[in-house]
């Protein structure tokens, strides 16, 4: 039976996708900088207060570090025109970078500091020079909470009316969405770092600080754990936004010449990239080049709609009961 496809990106849908993704890349960057500065002066603050909490706030900065190095690789592959081993483009391998991201969120800062944790509570030590990492704390705490109101500031402006945990499920920029989740994270782990030493310090009882410690790692397994869950259906290929199937409909409804759409399959490519298979049935009596013209005009309104549409297949074909004699 007759295929016809269109495979080639229109220029408008390319500069879009290559604007969301210098976006979600400025992002990182921003973020990578900061957890440079601060993951440096954890460090210096872990080894003077002799602190497991702290301990556990340094590695989790470093492990950030390298999740966005990781985030960075994954939105530059990203950016790859299809070739003959990858016609369909390489869009998804935000999603596997993001994967591994939450793989070492869960390894590098969780288990981890889950381990300090249980290891400062059964072996208490007391802190040292609790004004300096209680200084760095603040000094982070500063820091990341300004990455993380620049974060929910993009994500507000991209989820427009969307309620905001629901975007956070539902949408397909999966490393703004790590991005935000490491911030967060980072931000809920300092608060808990600061009471920690805090009462440590004050109580001169050590197991708070290793409790602290234990606090950080339940949060980072907590969040790699979501991004896990929330980024394997990405990675598994996840139908896109329901309204581009209830467009593609709409249009062919409003198509003389197509008698009824006999299936939709959509599918998530990338952050700005969808890949769209309809299958139609044509008033009978259309030659072949009234069909392909009738698919031209239909690929173009649908993407006039969504600009992120960058694959369209088409099959024309007869409904089963049309089949029978």
């Amino acid at each position: 039976m007759a295929q016809t496809a269109d495979t080639n990106a229109k220029p408008d849908v390319a500069e879009d996708a290559k604007g969301d993704g210098d976006a979600s890349a400025g992002h990182i960057i921003q973020s990578l900088a900061v957890n440079l500065a601060i993951a440096a002066a954890k460090a210096v603050a872990a080894y003077f207060t002799a602190s497991g909490a702290m301990l556990a706030e340094a590695i989790h900065s470093f492990s950030d570090c390298g999740n966005q190095i990781l985030l960075l690789i994954g939105v530059r592959q990203a950016k790859k025109p299809p070739d003959a081993t990858h016609p369909l483009g390489y869009g998804r391998a935000v999603y596997f970078w993001s994967f591994m991201v939450a793989l070492m969120l869960f390894l590098g800062g969780g288990v981890f500091s889950i381990y300090e944790g249980i290891h400062k509570i059964r072996q208490p030590e007391p802190v040292e020079h609790v004004w300096l990492g209680l200084g760095i704390l603040l000094f982070s705490l500063l820091l990341e909470g300004g990455a993380t109101l620049s974060n929910i500031k993009e994500l507000n402006k991209r989820r427009e009316k969307t309620p905001f945990m629901r975007y956070l499920r539902e949408t397909t920029d999966s490393d703004l969405v790590v991005v935000f989740a490491e911030n967060s994270a980072a931000v809920l782990g300092l608060t808990f770092a600061l009471g920690a030493l805090g009462l440590a310090s004050k109580t001169g009882d050590g197991r708070w600080d290793g409790l602290g410690s234990l606090l950080i790692g339940l949060v980072l397994v907590g969040v790699a754990l979501f991004l896990a869950v929330e980024v394997s259906s990405l990675l598994l290929g996840e139908s896109a936004a329901p309204e581009m199937e209830k467009t593609a409909r709409e249009i062919a409804d409003d198509t003389p010449e197509i008698e009824r759409v006999l299936n939709v399959l959509t599918m998530q490519q990338g952050p700005s990239e969808v890949l769209v298979h309809i299958k139609l049935a044509f008033t009978p009596t259309l030659t072949v080049r009234e069909v392909c013209q009738v698919i031209n005009r239909f690929e173009e309104r649908l993407r006039a709609q969504h600009s992120e549409i960058r694959w369209v297949f088409v099959e024309p074909d007869i409904p089963n009961d049309a089949s029978r004699p």
